[in-house]
């Protein structure tokens, strides 16, 4: 019989099975807490320095208290992964304001509570990368920045998961939201790049979409193989008209957009521009450089 993952809930570990949380925790009751999604590849774990920055920034931004350092975070994802044996996985680092009353202050939440879960995910298969992907404009805007803005990595996905409702209802493998002045925002858990004459462009952090620790590094690849990025306010005609299209993410790394509403991108597969960034993603994550050494 095959054994059971362990996930790491506030310094202990338990059976995947057995990892439970309480009904009174804030982080379920009112999405009150941040999170992070990390890939690990070959016993590397990708960018985790920058992710756990990022997770730091965004409990901040809430006034969370994360009751471990970075370091200490560190060592605990690192653990986790060694515990499993994993040298290719997928981390949910969760952090949560902890248990309270029904009540929303926070102030009735002590102790904040920190989940670490490893295991695997596929979000993207092997022919949308190769074919390319059908998306949507939502009707859902993104939360504007004065808002429950998703420049903080909350636990909060409601935004999310109502454009990704109305793409599969509408036959999309995917929904693109827009800003609250009808620029082109992120995609509901992914940023989004156009490229249009060789030139790469991005939504900018402003329209409300997170600051993504891949998109950041694609950016940087991008620009080590001399294409110019520059960060813009992109309009739906800018994307209907765009040469190639592709969103980026943790979980779905680098993926081509075939087409938008309907309207085909391009020549409707993944560009030149697209695949080159792919290939070289793709010989990047490895990287012992480029993150965290599980196993030394």
């Amino acid at each position: 019989m095959e054994k059971e993952l362990q996930v790491y809930i506030d310094g202990a570990y338990y059976p995947k099975s057995q990892a439970k949380i309480s009904v009174y925790d804030h982080g379920l009751l009112y999405g009150d807490g941040v999170f992070e999604g990390i890939r690990a590849y070959n016993g590397v774990v990708f960018k985790l320095k920058e992710h756990i920055d990022r997770l730091y920034r965004s409990a901040h931004a809430i006034m969370l208290k994360i009751p471990l350092t970075k370091e200490e975070m560190t060592q605990a994802v690192v653990e986790t992964l060694r515990r499993n044996k994993l040298k290719d996985a997928y981390i949910r680092l969760v952090v949560t304001r902890g248990v309270g009353d029904l009540g929303l202050d926070p102030r009735k939440c002590p102790k904040p509570s920190v989940i670490i879960i490893t295991d695997s995910i596929s979000i993207m298969s092997k022919e949308a990368k190769e074919k390319g992907i059908s998306a949507m404009i939502s009707w859902v805007r993104r939360n504007s920045v004065d808002a429950s803005t998703h420049e903080i990595k909350s636990l909060n996905y409601l935004n999310s998961v109502l454009g990704k409702i109305e793409a599969t209802a509408s036959g999309a493998d995917e929904a693109i939201c827009l800003d609250k002045n009808g620029v082109i925002a992120e995609g509901v858990g992914e940023n989004l790049f156009i490229v249009k004459d060789g030139k790469i462009f991005t939504p900018p952090s402003s329209t409300g979409a997170l600051a993504g620790i891949t998109a950041q590094f694609v950016i940087k690849l991008a620009r080590s193989l001399g294409y110019e990025v520059t960060e813009f306010n992109i309009t739906p005609f800018q994307l209907f008209t765009a040469d190639e299209a592709f969103f980026t993410g943790t979980a779905a790394e680098i993926v081509p957009i075939r087409e938008v509403n309907k309207r085909q991108i391009g020549d409707g597969k993944p560009g030149p521009v697209t695949k080159r960034l792919m290939d070289a993603f793709q010989k990047a994550v490895a990287d012992p450089a480029e993150g965290v050494p599980i196993y030394q």
